[in-house]
């Protein structure tokens, strides 16, 4: 099954946590949580991200921009 668009999910492959943009051919295509270079992971290999992982991003991302890594 793909997961819906918008929903946060995690590649298990690379283990990122990414935001469902699309449906690609064969692929579910993520961008990483406050944006970035889409990727294409393999459907088989996402789950739902636990609100744990979302928190973990999401205080990744904000970390990062206050460091001015990110715009």
């Amino acid at each position: 099954m793909k997961p819906p668009l918008g929903a946060f999910v995690v590649d298990t492959r690379t283990d990122r946590v990414g935001i469902v943009m699309g449906h690609q051919g064969p692929y579910v295509q993520l961008r990483p949580y406050g944006g970035g270079k889409e990727w294409d992971a393999d459907p088989r290999a996402v789950r739902q991200a636990t609100p744990a992982e979302r928190l973990r991003a999401a205080t990744a991302y904000a970390n990062a921009r206050s460091r001015g890594e990110v715009p």
